[in-house]
């Protein structure tokens, strides 16, 4: 077979684009929550998602580390295994991954094509879409088991219309608050949305109250066995250093020493949530669960405290997340001078985000990423008001370019931090691959 022409891979890279482009044109105005157009619209696909078992995983912070342990245990474990996961850090490709690979740009371009006058008809949303895309390409590859990350809250999200074998809610944080309540009990409530009856649920929050409220909720929802953090497992003696985190577990009165790769203190509460939805479930998945220590050294999840030296890039999204980064740097003893790059979204708590860096960083240069989104766009003349009243070291560079060029000078460490796109559009620019082992 001869190899595709210059010709023909213009033309598909320029197809998949086009796919795209008309796909997240559906983001477009207010956000529209709710079940009912991707009820329809996966009927209509003849319901893929109820072709393989699902665990489903909600929260404000672990979650993506929580679906990344689980997806290495269970291909450690030899099944073929589905990842969707949003949002992407470089292509679009990386939120539907089966066995570490990406849906292709082809298989997305027909599948787009092929399914748009559905997708119009119904009026679907571009996650409702890309949801369903995900869920039938899962059935078309004839996965073992599916892992789905929820997108945004959990109760009315589009990925709720799973029935899991097992859910689990991660640390509760304030985000989407516009969507999700003031409240961490609020916010809380909506993610225990998606515990369902006869299906086995995992509380993760390790705060008395909001681990009451999510355990409530779940016996209220008829989900059972419930597994509850501090109840039902512990862990504790955490130890973090440069190779990754380890811990001791114990559960029903059986202690084991565990390491995960991913670095930080909460990786181990992380990990215990993985492992706590696989025993959960019960049958073959507590099965695998023993053995999970196996599989736990090939755990990787994209930009979370990725480390490319001199260059770390994590997305840090909010005040808890930076404060987190920070103390992983500490924790590993990352090279001084360390310099930071930040950029934030305007509705998220950029204050909380730079003085948490500034605890770590001796610079800090704060910019614009090329795809953030224009009505989210954070206004770097506050930015530097507010940061001179604070006294933090902070240095403007509108360009993104630059910025990451100037922050490598007399730098030991480059922290890329913000926002999904702030570390994407890096990892784009420095051709550093976010799937790469």
């Amino acid at each position: 077979m001869n190899a595709a022409s210059p010709a023909s891979d213009s033309a598909s890279a320029s197809a998949y684009h086009a796919a795209l482009e008309r796909l997240f044109a559906r983001t477009g105005g207010a956000w529209r929550l709710g079940l009912d157009r991707v009820t329809e619209l996966l009927a209509r696909l003849g319901d893929p998602h109820r072709r393989y078992p699902v665990f489903h995983v909600a929260g404000t912070n672990g979650k993506g580390s929580t679906v990344a342990t689980l997806d290495a245990i269970l291909r450690g474990a030899g099944l073929r295994v589905g990842r969707y996961t949003s949002p992407h850090l470089v292509d679009f490709a990386e939120r539907v991954v089966v066995n570490g690979e990406p849906m292709t740009h082809a298989a997305i371009t027909e599948w787009l094509v092929g399914h748009e006058p559905l997708l119009t008809e119904l009026g679907a949303t571009f996650f409702e879409a890309t949801t369903a895309m995900a869920l039938s390409y899962f059935a078309a590859q004839q996965v073992d088991v599916a892992i789905v990350e929820v997108g945004l809250g959990g109760r009315l999200d589009a990925t709720n219309i799973v029935q899991p074998v097992a859910a689990a809610v991660t640390q509760i944080g304030f985000d989407h608050l516009e969507f999700l309540g003031d409240t961490l009990e609020a916010i809380a409530g909506e993610k225990a949305g998606i515990f369902k009856s006869g299906a086995a649920a995992v509380v993760g929050d390790t705060r008395p109250g909001i681990r009451d409220l999510l355990q409530q909720r779940a016996e209220q929802a008829g989900s059972a066995p419930v597994l509850v953090t501090g109840r039902d497992w512990q862990v504790e003696e955490i130890v973090v250093d440069a190779q990754g985190t380890s811990f001791t577990l114990t559960v029903d009165g059986v202690t084991r020493r565990l390491t995960t790769p991913l670095v930080g203190q909460f990786q181990a509460h992380n990990t215990s949530v993985a492992l706590a939805l696989l025993r959960s479930a019960g049958g073959r998945w507590a099965d695998i669960e023993r053995e999970a220590g196996r599989y736990l050294p090939s755990v990787r999840i994209a930009g979370r405290f990725h480390r490319t030296p001199p260059w770390l890039f994590d997305v840090a999204h909010n005040a808890d997340g930076a404060a987190t980064v920070v103390a992983n740097l500490l924790s590993v003893g990352a090279p001084h001078p360390i310099t930071a790059v930040v950029c934030v979204l305007r509705d998220k708590d950029w204050r909380g985000i730079l003085q948490a860096v500034a605890r770590a960083a001796e610079r800090i240069i704060v910019t614009m990423a090329p795809t953030a989104p224009a009505n989210r766009t954070w206004n770097l003349d506050d930015v530097m008001d507010w940061a001179v009243v604070e006294g933090l070291p902070v240095v403007r560079r509108d360009d993104f370019g630059t910025a990451l060029t100037e922050a490598q000078v007399g730098a030991a460490t480059v922290l890329v931090t913000g926002s999904f796109h702030t570390v994407g559009d890096a990892m784009e620019r420095l051709q550093v691959d976010p799937l790469a082992r």
